[in-house]
């Protein structure tokens, strides 16, 4: 008992002396720490890439550089769980548009498209070294394109287990989990039973199964309903991708949607969702096509739409569906960007439709659709979800909030604007002004609760110990600027971003650092 109380103030002492020296200290914010609790004033001090401390530190801490945080809050990192950077990391590592939205660690390979070999594309981002940290999943399309091609059946025995076999592959390298894009080719074409065989694979390692569903619109029940099995047969945790409910017709259905998640949630399974803040959606044009004309893949869908017989099949099928909809034109679907005629890019298809010489009306329209499918499909973005659904999905407490987009090259195509703007969309429009949810929540929303779904170790909470991925900002001041017509503009109000302990947004400007890192599971 001696021995101990003697070692006790040589213990504090040294505590004291490290305390003293550090790397960067933030004095005089309110600290916001991700758990959802109140803020409350004080310091945070870094020191070798992590938090080393945070409350009210004496004034005797010396650091390498101090910054004067009175007015603004300090706040982990945001954790982007849905993107799809993969390609365009290496055209622009420093990822400007994410960390200009507070954003430090982004998960990729989301909607069943990732590399397949994520050892080998880990190694390369160990190298190239991003602005931001980056975690992948596993996606289901390219896994099943390696085996199967575009092939629309079952696979057999052999090829599942090769499937899987791959899965595997990818989660002993890291893959926080398995993807699926259930309206992209080839995975439109998997069944159920299929999914579930990779799903438990993932689960063996600890991952997670993120979906794209089968159907966010007309069918959304049917869809949530086979994640929510895929979910209890593979014993897996369930992430609902970006989601909402498309078509005026279907709108206020997300009332009876996320209650089925409640239901699924009380019922002991662990399924959460993602959303971003807008009423539009963006994906390809080809999606706008049947299911079934979109078989085997570039060759076969030029060769259905160059043959006058399937073409006027599939432009009734289509015309047929927009009139359900209660569609006259097809306005509410607008090119973002068409690499074969580049002046399209912000225009909608009834417009297109004018500038091709046709008649203004929906059979046209969907003529027009078809000539620009025929020529290598688009980069789109589609009006159709209601503000009211967005802001009830918004309330719901297991939603975190994500972009859905890619590391946007400056001033190239006319992109969805959730690609500069997510986060501060929320927390200007929807926190400050309108009052959806508060504040605290809503940085819970976009750093604890992402990392511990997706088991991002010692990430997502400002603590001793955790990694000093931080946010400063003006929650007063902080917006975005990006739109739909003018989406080239980065988010205003993040003075500071730290990744792993470097200041890489340093007074309001990119600096130009790569520090993040490759997160992997369990590591």
């Amino acid at each position: 008992m001696t021995k101990r109380l003697l070692l006790l103030p040589l213990l504090l002492a040294a505590f004291s002396a490290q305390a003293q020296q550090c790397d960067l200290l933030i004095r005089n914010a309110r600290i916001i720490d991700g758990t959802g609790n109140s803020w409350f004033y004080g310091d945070v001090a870094v020191k070798d890439g992590k938090v080393l401390q945070t409350g009210r530190l004496p004034a005797g801490i010396t650091a390498a550089r101090t910054i004067d945080a009175a007015g603004m809050v300090v706040a982990p990192g945001f954790i982007d769980v849905h993107t799809h950077i993969e390609g365009d990391e290496f055209k622009v590592p420093t990822a400007d548009n994410f960390l200009y939205d507070g954003v430090t660690t982004v998960v990729t390979g989301n909607c069943g498209s990732s590399n397949v070999d994520l050892g080998r594309y880990f190694s390369r981002l160990d190298s190239l070294k991003t602005s931001v940290n980056v975690a992948s999943l596993i996606g289901h399309n390219d896994v099943r394109r390696a085996v199967m091609g575009s092939s629309d059946r079952a696979p057999s025995a052999a090829e599942q287990q090769q499937m899987e076999a791959l899965v595997a592959k990818a989660m002993q390298s890291g893959a926080v989990g398995l993807s699926t894009g259930l309206i992209y080719l080839p995975g439109l074409y998997a069944r159920t039973p299929e999914v579930v065989g990779l799903a438990k694979v993932a689960a063996q390692y600890g991952g997670l199964y993120a979906t794209h569903m089968r159907n966010e619109a007309d069918a959304v029940e049917a869809a949530i309903e086979e994640a929510l099995t895929i979910g209890r047969q593979a014993n897996i945790p369930v992430e609902i991708s970006h989601f909402k409910i498309g078509g005026k017709q279907n709108w206020g259905r997300s009332k009876v949607t996320l209650a089925m998640v409640e239901k699924a949630r009380r019922e002991g399974l662990e399924v959460t969702i993602d959303q971003y803040p807008y009423t539009a959606s963006s994906t390809s044009l080809r999606t706008m096509l049947p299911d079934w004309a979109l078989s085997g893949g570039t060759d076969s869908i030029q060769y259905r739409l160059n043959n006058p017989a399937i073409r006027k099949k599939i432009a009734d099928e289509m015309t047929s569906l927009y009139k359900k909809r209660r569609l006259k034109h097809l306005d509410y679907a607008v090119v973002a960007y068409f690499r074969q005629d580049t002046t399209l890019n912000g225009k909608n298809i009834a417009e297109i439709n004018k500038i091709k010489g046709r008649k203004s009306r929906l059979k046209e329209e969907v003529q027009t659709v078809l000539d620009l499918a025929a020529q290598g499909s688009a980069s789109m973005v589609f009006h159709g979800m209601s503000e009211e659904d967005v802001k009830y999905i918004m309330r719901y407490p297991f939603n975190m909030f994500a972009s859905d987009a890619s590391i946007r090259e400056f001033n190239v195509g006319v992109p969805h604007p959730r690609g500069y703007g997510t986060n501060a969309r929320v927390l200007g429009k929807y926190v400050r002004e309108e009052k959806v949810i508060g504040l605290e929540e809503a940085v819970r929303r976009i750093s604890s609760l992402p990392a511990q779904k997706f088991r991002l170790k010692n990430r997502g909470l400002l603590l001793p110990g955790y990694a000093a991925d931080l946010v400063v900002f003006n929650p007063d001041v902080v917006k975005d600027l990006s739109t739909f017509t003018a989406p080239h503009q980065y988010s205003t109000g993040f003075r500071y971003v730290l990744v792993n302990g470097v200041v890489t947004v340093d007074g309001g400007r990119h600096n130009g650092t790569r520090n993040g890192m490759v997160l992997r599971l369990n590591q």
